[in-house]
């Protein structure tokens, strides 16, 4: 088990904020073929340049795994592939989506492959950083979500660089993150996950109070939305490093209260 594996749940984004293969992805870029300048057959959109890279390992896919299970806007994205090509990396989506929660190395495998094939397409090179991450690969995580961040422009995973750091040992570059201006271009979901890793980055230092402010907003009122459970576990976890037992007991009696499913383990921390 590895370090960021034997985090509390309070100090790991949820797995949520990494979207499955299944996530609509951005607009495609594919368009219509290019004319030869030399007036010949067409020339393909995106070479396949796997062709002119070494064989790397390829875990095997079933056969039933067509690719034709991703949702339309990400096949869409693909269309900038070959035929041969696109149907290739789409397994790949798939299996990674599949293996994400019970098999995670597995997962990784199949990221690593799918990026091999088509590393100019920020929906793959998105989908190979969860996976890394998930596996607790960070540096490679990181790697590969910067450059679907530059591909795409997209700052939904900014959280999940920023914890990446952490999982480095890089709580600082953590909170540089955390407080870039991307943030403010954040949905309210992730940004109630940066703020976990944020404060998270912030215990890493030692600075409970820090973590514990970090984490004080209004939306710990909220009871409704997925992220609630998560918030208000962490801003308990905050309190009970800071040593504020009594605030830490009371939070996560209010964590329990909407966590039905006991997905975190509040409950039993409330009647500590």
């Amino acid at each position: 088990m590895n370090d960021r594996e034997k985090r509390s749940y309070s100090d790991k984004p949820s797995r949520s904020s990494a979207p499955s293969t299944k996530r609509a992805g951005s607009p495609s870029r594919a368009g219509a073929p290019r004319q030869d300048v030399r007036g010949s057959r067409p020339a393909p959109v995106d070479r396949d340049m796997t062709r002119l890279r070494p064989r790397i390992f390829e875990p095997d896919i079933p056969e039933e795994i067509t690719g034709g299970e991703l949702e339309k806007s990400v096949r869409a994205e693909l269309l900038s592939l070959s035929a041969e090509n696109a149907k290739v990396v789409a397994r790949h989506l798939v299996c990674i989506n599949i293996h994400m929660d019970n098999d995670p190395e597995l997962a990784h495998k199949h990221g690593v492959a799918a990026a091999h094939h088509a590393g100019r397409l920020a929906v793959v090179r998105e989908s190979a950083g969860y996976a890394a991450y998930r596996a607790g690969h960070f540096e490679i995580a990181l790697k590969e979500l910067r450059a679907a961040h530059r591909i795409s422009g997209d700052v939904s995973m900014w959280p999940v660089m920023a914890d990446c750091e952490r999982g480095l040992g890089k709580p600082l570059k953590a909170l540089a993150l955390a407080g870039s201006a991307e943030v403010s271009r954040l949905e309210k979901a992730e940004e109630i996950e940066m703020r976990i890793v944020a404060s998270g980055a912030r215990c890493d230092l030692g600075e409970f109070e820090a973590a514990v402010i970090t984490l004080t907003c209004k939306e710990l009122k909220n009871e409704s939305e997925e992220w609630a459970v998560r918030l208000r576990y962490a801003y308990a976890d905050a309190l009970d490093k800071a040593g504020r037992k009594d605030d830490s007991k009371e939070w996560f009696v209010k964590c329990a209260r909407i966590d039905p499913d006991q997905i975190t383990d509040a409950e039993e921390r409330s009647q500590l």
